[in-house]
């Protein structure tokens, strides 16, 4: 049964005429009538009886009618629904970020989320990237915010939208002899006590330090950047972090260097193609780069 011809029957019906239903639908008379007839050789039953008055239906198009009628305000529905969505609605957003973004970049993106689309159900759930991703290949997170080093790899899978570079600094206490520095090499630090942070970033700082031609002698290790900015205030040790840490937990009694070069990691957004065009997403994406555009 061709769903097309269902819609116009309805019409048909609705009308009483067949002159009536080419009127409403803009179409001519003959084509409405042959569109009924192929319509019933389809079902293989009679479904109205025409007459200079217009049309009566048969057992079969009563019933036919009733399904018609559902199938209409199910579309109906559907474009209400889509058209919800469309302008935010209603609908929801999943996003996963990783700690310093959950403290500095999530809450104004909330706020303004809640602002423009109060009807929008927005859920957050911290996880560090790799799970971040994780949840959103899975299709139980709808965006990701996360960061990485390096140049960003090629994927299929997903769209990784970049926010800005989050630069490292050096921490160190606020009476170490290197705290009036306005910028700092890693080599000055070469003979420090560390402290390293989250699996990647502790591969990361191994990275610089070896380009740097020194291995660091890491002594404590905690993904809390409270901790570590703690730790180097008493004097047990220096340490990598990033803006967005500093700026999400300042902490007395430590001083943050600019290093030269500038190391930094990629803050982005990730999400999976098919939600490319997604109201919900691209709203997201517009409030997080206006945020990123003075970093």
């Amino acid at each position: 049964m061709d769903p097309r011809r269902l819609l116009i029957f309805r019409t048909v019906a609705r009308l009483g005429s067949l002159s009536a239903a080419a009127a409403d639908l803009g179409w001519t008379q003959p084509a409405v009538g042959q569109h009924m007839q192929r319509l019933e050789r389809e079902l293989g039953l009679p479904l109205m009886l025409r007459s200079v008055r217009g049309i009566t239906l048969t057992p079969a198009g009563t019933a036919l009618l009733a399904h018609a009628d559902a199938m209409a305000a199910r579309l109906t529905a559907a474009e209400e629904e889509l058209r919800e969505l469309a302008t935010l609605q209603a609908g929801s957003l999943r996003i996963a970020a990783f700690p310093s973004a959950c403290a500095v970049l999530v809450p104004p993106l909330l706020r303004e989320l809640a602002d423009r689309a109060p009807q929008l159900d927005v859920r957050l759930t911290e996880v560090e990237p790799p799970e971040a991703r994780a949840l959103v290949l899975a299709g139980d997170a709808d965006v990701a915010l996360t960061f990485d080093y390096g140049p960003a790899p090629e994927s299929a899978e997903l769209i990784a939208v970049q926010l800005f570079s989050d630069e490292l600094r050096a921490v160190v206490a606020a009476d170490h002899p290197l705290a009036a520095r306005k910028r700092v090499a890693l080599t000055d630090l070469a003979a420090e006590r560390w402290v390293a942070g989250c699996p990647r970033c502790e591969t990361h700082l191994l990275q610089l330090s070896e380009q740097a031609g020194f291995g660091p002698d890491i002594r404590h290790r905690s993904d809390d950047y409270v901790v570590v900015q703690r730790l180097v205030a008493a004097g047990l040790a220096v340490a990598l972090l990033s803006d967005l840490a500093l700026e999400a937990a300042p902490t007395a009694g430590v001083v943050a260097i600019p290093i030269r070069p500038r190391p930094g990691r990629r803050v982005e957004v990730l999400f999976r193609p098919e939600l490319a065009g997604s109201a919900a997403v691209t709203t997201a994406l517009d409030v997080l780069h206006r945020q990123s555009a003075d970093r």
